[in-house]
């Protein structure tokens, strides 16, 4: 049974992220950078990056074949993956979470990063090319996920993603107050924000968050919230679950985007 993020105290809170690829260089970059490094610094999150030709056996260090029954491209070798995620993790691995990136694969969204936050181990396989011999997936039972319905050059840039957006769930990683209010949270997006300067080429801050009362500004917030939402994602929203007064603001914004 895994832990949730809230359950885990900050002096325990590390989480480790190995990271199997044929390009280690395309990570120095996302994660020696701002917030994960920090995190990285203070033990609250452990990344390390393992290069898959290391565990190759011939002189050219192949990590990739054509495919059996023909077709355009190669594919990565199972054995250099498996064998790599193994020798790493150890023991560890029965206990530990594998993904593995393909464009094909399940689509990662903030609840499934918040999963992840409470595991102490993450293996994550960057594919390449027509993508992994699929018995290294079913030898590591690892889990197939995509960061959208578009394909990349390979996976090393959607696991950066993910590692940012579970690390940020880390507790002592960001304030706790930034996590509780932001996007994706209760399944809609977050309300506009405004800083200084309050006028900017004639566009003004709205006058609610100004006036220094609490209870407006939320209630400002939660209808600008349901607005975006209604308006950028409409997906996100349960109909049946909002009140009279919610259906009809997400009725006069849907009204709105069709004219």
């Amino acid at each position: 049974m895994t832990e949730t993020p809230a359950e885990r105290s900050e002096a325990a809170s590390a989480i480790r992220f190995d990271l199997f690829t044929l390009f280690p260089g395309i990570f120095a970059g996302p994660l020696d950078e701002s917030i994960l490094r920090r995190a990285r610094e203070r033990g609250l999150v452990d990344v390390a990056i393992h290069d898959l030709r290391d565990w190759t056996t011939d002189r050219h260090r192949t990590a990739d074949d054509t495919p059996y029954g023909g077709g355009a491209g190669m594919v990565m070798l199972a054995p250099p993956i498996v064998e790599a995620v193994e020798a790493t993790l150890g023991e560890e691995l029965r206990g530990a979470t594998v993904l593995a990136m393909s464009a094909g694969g399940r689509t990662f969204t903030q609840r499934m990063a918040e999963r992840l936050a409470g595991m102490r181990r993450i293996a994550i396989v960057c594919g390449r090319y027509e993508g992994i011999d699929t018995r290294a997936i079913e030898l590591l039972a690892a889990e197939e996920v995509s960061i959208g319905d578009y394909v990349l050059t390979g996976g090393e840039l959607p696991a950066a993603v993910i590692v940012d957006a579970v690390a940020r769930l880390v507790p002592g990683v960001i304030d706790a107050a930034s996590v509780a209010e932001e996007s994706h949270q209760g399944q809609r997006v977050e309300y506009p924000h405004y800083t200084r300067p309050r006028v900017y080429r004639d566009l003004e801050v709205p006058e609610v968050l100004l006036s220094g009362h609490h209870a407006e500004i939320a209630r400002w917030r939660a209808e600008q919230a349901l607005r975006r939402t209604a308006r950028l994602r409409p997906d996100l929203l349960d109909f049946e679950s909002l009140s009279p007064m919610e259906r009809e603001i997400v009725a006069r914004e849907r009204e709105a985007a069709e004219d």
